[in-house]
């Protein structure tokens, strides 16, 4: 990758949201080179599948975005309509056996990967096991498989297994745990329980999916007491000394959204976010504003500007960068080329 220049290294990194009935919304985008594209709604198109063949087409040659999306079970489905429903986590985790969860993740995976959907944003590691809706006071509640530490390394992993045997990258999330955080960062800044608590508890699924070698992980915007003052997204003491030098994980690792009250509350925009997480050792960020597709192309821009400006001015270094988008064209299964 020595003959990338720095704003196509940067937009490598990047994740740019797209409504699922119109993933030409991020045509521009695609063909400047984003790594990747997550979708959103509630019901997909039955034309879904073409719909995203041409936009792959469109990007740089040799390369393709992973296409993302958030297909958890329960009230987190996006697509549903096309692949099948999934029970709530928390619905899998009192009923069903891995074995079972394996095989029906499988069979909504197959068809997810048969519409050029490749990466779903699942399964929730969360130790959490609160019988409420996920809301702005509690960001998992249904959405995590137990409170018992060893029921949800056991299940997630089965979801994993259950997506990777039908060709769909698994991202397990929400480093290193949001069961107990005093709110939901989608609404405001949050906490995590104490990082020694943590290490307890919330690691162990986390440890369960690294030890089988999952390839990717998400970390999440709460700060985690104990361990760093800053949201775990950007902090290079959850990403660089917990996630890979504490449990040796060598797999691609998103940001969760950078759009997101928690990120903003810390005093960071949108694109100084994105440099500081790339940084701290994240190789992909992510944003989920839509206020139409210029707006969205515009601030794909100005991150991939300030990414480059990072570089140029040496508080991020082009080696870190070009670590990161290796990260991705590996996830892509996409060999390395000029651009």
């Amino acid at each position: 990758m020595s003959s990338w220049s720095v704003p196509r290294l940067a937009a490598e990194t990047v994740i740019v949201p797209a409504p699922e009935t119109d993933v030409a919304y991020v045509a521009d985008e695609v063909a400047d080179g984003a790594g990747g594209v997550v979708l959103f709604g509630s019901v997909a198109p039955p034309d879904l599948a073409a719909q995203l063949a041409a936009l792959r087409a469109k990007a740089p040659v040799g390369a393709r975005p992973l296409v993302m999306t958030d297909e958890e079970g329960g009230g987190v489905q996006r697509m549903a309509n096309l692949v099948g429903n999934l029970p709530w986590a928390a619905y899998m985790g009192r009923n069903w056996t891995p074995g079972y969860i394996t095989t029906q993740v499988a069979a909504m995976a197959r068809k997810m990967a048969a519409t050029g959907v490749t990466m779903d944003l699942a399964p929730v590691a969360d130790v959490d096991g609160t019988n409420v809706a996920p809301g702005p006071a509690d960001p998992d509640g249904w959405r995590s498989f137990s409170a018992d530490p060893a029921v949800v390394a056991a299940d997630a992993a089965a979801f994993s297994r259950g997506l990777e045997q039908a060709g769909v990258t698994p991202v397990v999330k929400h480093f290193p745990g949001l069961g107990g955080a005093t709110g939901n960062t989608d609404s405001g800044a949050a906490t995590t329980l104490p990082w020694a608590t943590l290490q307890r508890s919330a690691l162990v699924p986390f440890q369960r999916q690294i030890a089988e070698a999952v390839p990717a992980v998400m970390v999440s915007d709460a700060v985690v007491p104990g361990l760093s003052s800053l949201p775990a997204s950007l902090s290079p003491e959850v990403i660089q000394t917990a996630l890979v030098g504490g449990l040796g994980f060598r797999g691609l690792i998103l940001t969760d959204s950078l759009s997101a009250p928690a990120i903003s509350a810390a005093g960071y925009p949108v694109p100084a976010a994105a440099v500081q997480a790339l940084r701290a050792g994240a190789d992909m960020t992510m944003f989920t504003t839509m206020a139409g597709s210029a707006a969205t192309d515009a601030l794909f821009d100005s991150v991939v500007a300030s990414v480059t400006a990072a570089v140029g001015q040496g508080s991020l270094s082009r080696g870190r960068l070009v670590a990161a988008a290796r990260a991705v064209l590996t996830a892509t299964g996409t060999s390395e080329c000029a651009g």
